[in-house]
């Protein structure tokens, strides 16, 4: 008598299915079947996945919209100038400044030798860099690295007009 091919799975969210498990070895078939007993059926599977990538997404849009609100408003408040740039470039550069400049100064003023005088020669420095896309790109750096990387900013990351007069 040969091994079953067809087995019946109930599975934990109450669903039946038969499912064929022929492409399994046969010692192997009773062991896996019991195994897809233990899980929910495919589609429920797949349902709450769906769920799951909708709440991420969900998450995910409500965290950048904070991080968008806590940039803007951290802008605004040490007169950072607005960036140049797409829409989205600009959002993103706008959260990475932020991002960039909070951990600089943790690093290099709270934790380091730098002090307020020289900070905010920093800080002014950063205010020349308009280039959404110098931002992003430097949102990886080294908080020690930033004066020199300030100091490297080209004429095309700074704004041709001199935004304070």
């Amino acid at each position: 008598m040969a091994v079953k091919t067809i087995w019946s799975i109930n599975h934990t969210c109450g669903h039946q299915a038969d499912r064929d498990l022929s492409d399994r070895a046969a010692d192997r078939r009773a062991g896996f079947a019991e195994w897809l007993a233990k899980q929910e059926c495919t589609d429920c599977w797949r349902a709450s996945k769906d769920g799951d990538e909708q709440d991420k997404a969900a998450w995910l849009k409500a965290k950048r919209a904070e991080e968008q609100a806590e940039s803007e408003a951290w802008s605004e408040q040490y007169r950072m100038p607005p960036l140049e740039g797409t829409e989205r470039a600009v959002a993103w550069g706008v959260r990475c400044r932020h991002q960039v400049l909070a951990a600089a100064h943790t690093a290099l003023v709270l934790e380091g030798a730098t002090s307020a005088t020289e900070w905010e020669g920093i800080e002014d420095t950063a205010r020349t860099v308009t280039r959404a896309g110098w931002w992003i790109d430097q949102r990886s750096s080294e908080p020690d690295d930033l004066a020199e990387l300030l100091q490297a900013a080209t004429e095309a990351d700074r704004p041709t007009e001199n935004p304070y007069f």
